[in-house]
């Protein structure tokens, strides 16, 4: 039998690396990032002063590189991809590469899609499914690139001054309470405006497909009049459980934004914190990032999936129709 051959080296390497950080942790104190709910501003003059004609002032906050870098990164994939299946349908039809790892993801995808709504409406939703939950993946594992959310501008903190900082001066750590650092990227999973705006598509799709499954009769989810003058009581009660009905797909839109925004705005508190008190420590922080790694794989899988399941959901009748129909 082969013996496995051991190499020892690199846990020496692992130690030298982790009592040299130690060291340099305790001489070097970086300028730590200010913990803010909103997006940081890299420049403070607005890029236009009426956005839209009623918006107000648009700012360059460090959430539109972010969005500009998934975009820009999903181009690439899907340029690769495309490449790679037009290059194995000349030669054994066979994908390989990254052809083959994309073509596996979608499948698995869309037989989860399959199993939830059925194969007659797993086309309609797999294509927002698979979307929602990739991009939201892509941008929680973007967070945990080295430099994301840790270099950037910095800015006069409140009641420090604004006098002329020099290279040598960013890691004297008397001058962490005069100046605050505004990474140049920040995780657009920690930014409630796409939050918002993904979860109000994603609730606007649902009520689509609903649309679309059952017609004009989807209405009466909400407003259920069926027995409203045949059994006065019954159909009352009927009708108030349509209203909550509506209330709760409304409700739908705040669940899905603060869920993805609570969870990973409280990771940037996590790792602010250990990295806050146990700086010199450098392996710790590490660790964190690993949880980070864990909590933003779920929530872009728990979002995507939540939209399928209520998609599905849309497609299903209810009630007397939903008996009717079998």
């Amino acid at each position: 039998m082969e013996q496995v051959q051991r190499r020892p080296w690199r846990r020496w390497i692992v130690l030298v690396l982790m009592i040299v950080g130690f060291i340099l942790g305790g001489i070097f104190v970086p300028i730590q990032p200010e913990i803010t709910v909103a997006p940081e501003r890299l420049i403070e003059e607005p890029i236009w002063n009426n956005f839209l004609g009623f918006a107000g002032p648009f700012y360059l906050v460090n959430t539109i590189p972010t969005l500009i870098a998934t975009l820009i990164i999903i181009g690439i994939i899907v340029f690769f991809t495309n490449r790679s299946l037009k290059k194995s349908a000349q030669t054994d039809l066979v994908p390989r590469g990254i052809g083959n790892l994309v073509e596996a993801i979608l499948e698995i995808l869309y037989n989860l899609t399959e199993g939830s709504a059925g194969a007659k409406w797993a086309k309609a939703i797999f294509p927002w499914f698979a979307t929602i939950l990739i991009y939201v993946l892509l941008a929680n594992l973007l967070k945990l690139v080295p430099g994301f959310e840790s270099i950037g501008v910095l800015h006069p903190h409140a009641g420090g001054h604004a006098g002329e900082l020099h290279g040598w001066q960013l890691f004297n750590a008397e001058l962490s309470n005069e100046y605050v650092l505004a990474p140049f990227f920040r995780g657009i999973s920690v930014d409630l405006n796409f939050t918002a705006a993904l979860a109000l598509v994603a609730v606007v799709m649902i009520q689509v497909i609903g649309f679309r499954a059952q017609g004009a009769g989807y209405l009466s989810k909400f407003f259920n009049t069926r027995r409203m003058f045949k059994v006065p009581f019954f159909g009352a009660m009927d009708f108030l459980v349509g209203l909550l009905e509506l209330i709760s797909e409304i409700s739908k839109i705040l669940s899905f934004a603060f869920r993805l925004f609570g969870n990973m705005f409280a990771g940037i508190v996590l790792v602010a914190i250990v990295a806050g008190l146990l700086g010199r420590f450098s392996i710790l922080p590490a660790m964190v990032m690993m949880f980070e790694l864990f909590v933003g794989v779920i929530q872009a899988f728990v979002f995507g999936m939540l939209t399928m399941v209520f998609m599905a959901q849309a497609t299903q009748g209810h009630g007397e129709e939903h008996a009717e129909t079998h």
